[in-house]
């Protein structure tokens, strides 16, 4: 079954300014990216992000911009995994 969901506009400026931030972390940035391919698509996150964004969302080390990315990325998962 596919997820119709797609990215938020809040969601892509914050991803957008994520990226454009020389300081944000490697995992900030790659969900940031996948949160931005998901916008105004019918792309899914893919398995490997989905682990990653899980492992976000449980670790109490990220902030919670990088959380909430993390959570619109596994928003747009495949739902039958």
């Amino acid at each position: 079954m596919s997820n119709k969901k797609q990215t938020s506009s809040d969601i892509a400026k914050q991803a957008a300014a994520i990226l454009r931030d020389p300081n944000a972390s490697a995992i900030a940035k790659s969900l940031a990216g996948s949160a931005l391919s998901q916008t105004s698509t019918s792309k899914q996150t893919g398995s490997q992000m989905e682990d990653r964004a899980s492992k976000v969302l449980q670790s109490e080390k990220y902030s919670e911009s990088t959380k909430s990315l993390a959570g619109s990325v596994l928003s747009q998962s495949n739902k039958t995994r």
